[in-house]
């Protein structure tokens, strides 16, 4: 008997249908597949979690240092599935583990192959290897079995170990020393913190620039009704007398001093990776966390490939034109498929990244029976992949030099000559500007000047697609961590917003203190130095001990400097709290409003004027970490917070509970009547009859 282990239980269900009949057996949570000459055992993802032992768990008895080089345990937490595999494991004669390729998925099989080693010494150790949850390519998959591969998942086992280590020492180092304890422990990591530094350097740089003032000077024009802009020659004017003197030319004409058209070509879009997926993606609104758990939804029901991947090139064994003309079969998709089946030959784009795990995200079957957001990036995928088939876009540029009053405008236009790509991959821009014919040595009418004052700007914000980008050019993280990542900051209440990324008070002064006292852990130079020692394990050219241990010896070296300065920290940490935990002053006396915890674990705003009288003050929820969100109510100026509650999405709210935000809170929506019904149809009835 073979016994298979899949990485979880939708993932095991899908495999057993394309294998064959099969039967279903439930233990607790556990539903296993059985055929008869095999069983799908399901995981739930890891079944084993890493801890310190027992004497570490103190955060305030425990020495750091002890803590850097102190064992760590490989704990089971998931007991019925370890008796699953005990018992289907002392039967079977092979072992063949079908997690998700890649070093995650091999970690969580290697947990699989030690409970079933214990059972069964002598069971044969095999691995199933697909890229898309389809027939064809699981049953090929299991017709030619690879060896298992562990140096894969001693570079997963080694990310787990060191993020541990680093997590576990900064985080109780940051929390005791600012005093913040219990739910509300400060939390500090290897890649979220430089994640953050990014975050926060932007802040800083935004709030220390200095706007500056300039024009920008168009001149209107017109040829055969046509109305067009041409602006002036320096795009921004610094000088306000030279600005007023251009804005207060004269005349009625202005001379085409020379036309210049070229055709430039836009070269379709590269594969998608999964970074690149996720940057799409949030450009249509999804967060990364949302985009990425959409995807390995359709993964698992067969109609995307595996969404987890760096390729940016199309395999060979990739049956592209098959997989096209699929997608020809949906109304949606079949004038765009059609144009790429009509081609002499389909060549792919390719981007500058080729690895041999898995191919790029991509389409593999029409999807039935999902949802609207599931819809939406299927969408979002199928249409890219249709992109990188197709042949650059051409697009004629026109550039109009004028002379007006004896200063240059430039007036620029495009159009598309052919749209190509452009008209599958609805989400890129393709606007249009388009110009009178013009030419050189001819006058257009000039309808005046208008000069708009603006003022120079910041670099804005990180956005989610921007910070993706940043993360993956600096190292930080892998296509795996990165979504993950930016939600933690989002949970833990570091950072706020959906469309850019604000960082708390209480973020900038961890930040800053870091940075202050040693750079190593807001720099990324260290975090992707470790990243690719740990790629270097995947592919066998180092050794985990050696790349935990290297680790190890950084992180002494950090705790070090931030121990001998330890007072220097507690006080600005302290003092940051305070300000973060100050909402607002208070509109009845000018103190400050404040979050206040009480002895018995409640929490409520109150006012710093309470010693003077002033008994203003208002509740807030029991559970949940708390964020300023620095902005008053708009219907009635208190101030808001932001309540993110454990594994669910965050929600906005005022203090105020009589605010007339809430007035519908916790009233139940009227039920929907029901549809009258239609009268039976008289011949329906005979038929049915």
């Amino acid at each position: 008997m073979r016994l298979i282990v899949a990485e979880k239980a939708s993932a095991a269900r899908r495999i057993a249908a394309i294998l064959g009949d099969h039967r279903l057996e439930t233990s607790g949570k556990t539903t296993v597949c059985i055929a008869s000459d095999y069983v799908v055992v399901p995981l739930r993802g890891h079944i084993e979690d890493l801890s310190f032992p027992e004497e570490y768990s103190s955060w305030q008895r425990t020495d750091l240092k002890k803590l850097i080089d102190a064992p760590i345990n490989y704990v089971i937490t998931e007991r019925t599935i370890k008796s699953m595999l005990t018992k289907y494991g002392k039967k079977a004669s092979e072992l063949v583990i079908a997690t998700d390729f890649d070093v995650e998925g091999e970690s969580i099989g290697r947990e699989a192959i030690k409970i079933v080693k214990e059972a069964n010494p002598a069971i044969k150790i095999k691995r199933a290897k697909f890229s898309a949850l389809t027939d064809k390519e699981v049953k090929d998959a299991f017709a030619n079995l690879q060896e298992f591969n562990y140096n894969m998942a001693d570079a997963a086992d080694a990310r787990r170990e060191i993020d541990l280590m680093w997590g576990a020492v900064l985080t109780r180092y940051v929390s005791l020393t600012s005093q913040r304890m219990g739910n509300s422990y400060l939390s500090v990591g290897r890649v979220q913190t430089p994640t953050l530094s990014l975050i926060t350097s932007r802040e800083r740089e935004i709030k220390a620039f200095k706007p500056e003032p300039y024009w920008a000077i168009r001149l209107l024009c017109e040829k055969g009704g046509k109305a067009f802009d041409a602006s002036y020659c320096e795009e921004k004017l610094f000088d306000k007398a030279k600005a007023g003197r251009i804005a207060s030319l004269k005349g009625d004409r202005a001379l085409v001093e020379g036309v210049t058209i070229k055709t430039v070509k836009q070269s379709p879009p590269t594969p998608f990776s999964t970074n690149d997926f996720l940057r799409a993606a949030s450009n249509l609104g999804y967060s990364p966390s949302r985009a990425l758990s959409i995807a390995e939804s359709l993964y698992i029901s067969g109609f995307i490939s595996y969404p987890r991947t760096d390729n940016t090139h199309y395999p060979e064994s990739l049956n592209i034109r098959e997989i096209v003309e699929r997608l020809a079969k949906s109304p949606e998709y079949a004038p765009y498929a059609k144009k790429v089946l009509s081609m002499k030959k389909i060549t792919p784009t390719e981007g500058k990244k080729k690895t041999t795990d898995h191919p790029p995200i991509h389409p593999v079957a029409l999807p039935a029976n999902i949802d609207a957001q599931s819809r939406k990036i299927y969408s979002l995928i199928a249409r890219r992949f249709l992109a990188t088939l197709y042949g650059p876009a051409l697009a004629e540029t026109i550039r109009a030099d004028l002379l007006f009053g004896g200063e240059k405008f430039v007036a620029n236009g495009n159009r598309y000559l052919d749209k190509s790509w452009k008209e599958v991959y609805i989400y890129s821009s393709d606007k249009e500007n388009l110009l009178p014919a013009l030419e050189k040595g001819e006058y257009v009418k000039a309808n005046g000047i208008v000069s708009d004052a603006k003022e120079t700007k910041p670099k804005p914000r990180y956005s989610p697609a921007a910070l993706l980008k940043a993360m993956e050019d600096l190292g930080l993280g892998t296509k795996s961590t990165r979504a993950e990542i930016i939600q933690k900051l989002l949970s833990r209440g570091y950072i706020s917003g959906r469309q850019s990324f604000v960082p708390s008070n209480i973020a900038e002064a961890v930040i800053g203190m870091l940075e202050k006292y040693d750079r190593t852990i807001t720099e990324p130079e260290m975090t992707a130095q470790l990243d690719q020692e740990m790629e270097e394990i995947g592919a066998g050219e180092k050794k985990k001990p050696h790349v935990v241990g290297h680790s190890g010896e950084v992180l002494h070296k950090v705790i070090d400097v931030l121990e001998d300065n330890k007072m220097q920290v507690a006080g600005e940490l302290q003092d940051a709290l305070k300000e973060d935990n100050t909402l607002a002053k208070c509109p009845k006396c000018g103190g400050d409003l404040k979050i206040i915890n009480t002895n018995r674990g409640t929490r409520f705003v109150g006012c710093s004027g309470y010693s003077n009288g002033c008994q203003n003050s208002f509740p807030l929820p029991a559970k949940g970490r708390i964020t300023n969100l620095h902005k008053p109510c708009p219907q009635c100026g208190t101030p808001l917070i932001r309540v993110q509650y454990f594994k669910r999405r965050p929600f906005d709210m005022c203090l105020d509970p009589k605010c007339p935000s809430k007035a519908d809170w916790g009233k139940k929506k009227p039920a929907e009547k029901p549809a009258a019904k239609k009268p039976a149809n008289k011949k329906a009835k005979i038929q049915k009859k």
